[in-house]
């Protein structure tokens, strides 16, 4: 049963296009309106179980941040160098 009443304004273009899609499918505005709601709120679920899944997989990925170390303090701003290092070793070049 319906006990709660929601109240907001709306274009008088969209008044008419809610009236007209009620008319066509010979149902009441508040149905018509009840169904858009509905069809809103579980695009919404969809967005809260990607966010549960992405707190999922950053609760794992945790775990690794930090935790590579080279123990050459300077190897982030050499890394241009190193590249081109191990890549002449590979290489030859």
């Amino acid at each position: 049963m319906k006990t709660e009443v929601y109240s907001y304004r709306l274009t008088s273009a969209r008044k008419a296009s809610l009236e007209r899609a009620a008319r066509r499918r010979k149902l009441k505005i508040a149905h018509v309106l009840d169904m858009a709601v509905d069809d809103w709120l579980a695009g919404q679920a969809d967005e809260t179980a990607d966010d549960e899944e992405q707190k999922r997989l950053h609760r794992k990925a945790e775990r690794y941040i930090g935790v590579f170390s080279s123990g050459d303090p300077t190897r982030s701003s050499r890394v241009r160098e190193i590249v081109r290092e191990r890549l002449a070793k590979k290489y030859g070049r």
